[in-house]
């Protein structure tokens, strides 16, 4: 009897348990309730999505249709603008319809699948950006080894390799965090499903999580920046032994780009996920978010392309020569 009874309370409290995690829907709360602020920011990330698709895109279709942008260079170029239209595809939509609507709902599975893309397409991102490193030092080190050395042996399984190690990272955190219980609140204080405000409202212990969230990202910035460093550091002994100065100038500004870029991500990147989690404020996190998944992917065509000499040339092949282009675009 006292056997039957312990195991009635065990089922009944493993149904109240299921019954308590079991969240239909998330509520994506976002910036702010002013309506009259809620449309202009609806405006102003909207023409940041448009300008976004439109470059990523477009330098993607460019490098497919100009013959003489056909080298490991620029296929890395348009897997890191296809990354970035992918990856701001996966936040911004929602965030603009949210942003019009009183019903700010996000689906428990569409919460799941858009942390599972953000994460993977973020993390792909900054592999890529040490492949990219990497390139530029075999290109600058040894150009006459250049073609050899990246060959496609060599950048298809980096590029594949960039895509393996966000899907296996995005998989940790998405099932970790997602195997949590959220009972006390489905408000999620961000305008979407990411890590450090999902953990804020489960009512579980996120010790772990909080340690798999510094340990994983803390590995995987050390492993990519030290790449990239390494890299830049035999860029730069490349760059003194150059004896023209407009050898030196064309090399450095080409690379200065690719810094810049990799500063911003990784600066965010670092700033959001590798410190202590009494360290989080959601609301400034989900400004610097903002940054590093809409800004960031609109800035990347201008950042590492349309500063290009090749790009540019390429492109008045390919659209024409107009007044309108030359001015905005293949002005020195």
């Amino acid at each position: 009897m006292k056997m039957s009874q312990l195991t009635a309370d065990f089922d009944l409290h493993r149904i109240q348990i299921k019954n308590m995690t079991e969240v239909a829907m998330f509520i994506l709360i976002g910036f702010t309730d002013n309506f009259e602020v809620q449309v202009f920011l609806f405006l102003l990330f909207l023409a940041i999505y448009l300008f976004t698709l439109i470059g990523n895109l477009g330098m993607v279709l460019l490098i497919i249709r100009d013959s003489r942008l056909h080298n490991p260079m620029y296929y890395f170029l348009s897997v890191l603008s296809f990354l970035d239209a992918c990856y701001s595809s996966v936040i911004t939509p929602k965030m603009l319809v949210n942003f019009l609507k009183e019903d700010k709902a996000i689906s428990y599975l569409g919460c799941v699948a858009q942390m599972f893309l953000f994460v993977t397409f973020g993390t792909t991102e900054c592999f890529l950006l040490a492949a990219m490193a990497y390139d530029r030092y075999v290109a600058i080190y040894n150009p006459l080894l250049y073609s050899v050395s990246m060959s496609p042996r060599v950048y298809v399984p980096l590029i594949i390799a960039s895509y393996v190690g966000g899907i296996a990272h995005a998989s940790v955190h998405t099932v970790a965090t997602f195997s949590l219980s959220f009972c006390a609140s489905n408000e999620i204080r961000h305008v979407f499903c990411d890590v450090p405000p999902l953990l804020a409202i489960s009512c579980s212990d996120t010790h772990t999580n909080q340690l798999l969230l510094f340990y994983f990202a803390g590995s995987i910035e050390i492993v990519t920046i030290l790449i990239v460093l390494i890299s830049y550091g035999f860029i730069l002994l490349a760059i003194l032994r150059m004896h023209s100065a407009e050898g030196r100038w064309k090399v450095f500004s080409t690379c200065g780009s690719h810094l810049t870029g990799l500063s911003i991500y990784h600066g965010t990147i670092l700033f959001m996920y590798v410190r202590p989690s009494s360290s989080y404020a959601l609301d400034h996190d989900m400004i610097v978010s903002i940054f590093y998944t809409i800004v960031i992917p609109m800035l990347n065509p201008v950042i590492y392309s349309l500063r290009n000499k090749d790009v540019k040339e390429a492109m008045k092949r390919v659209f024409g020569r107009n007044g309108c282009t030359d001015k905005v675009y293949f002005s020195q």
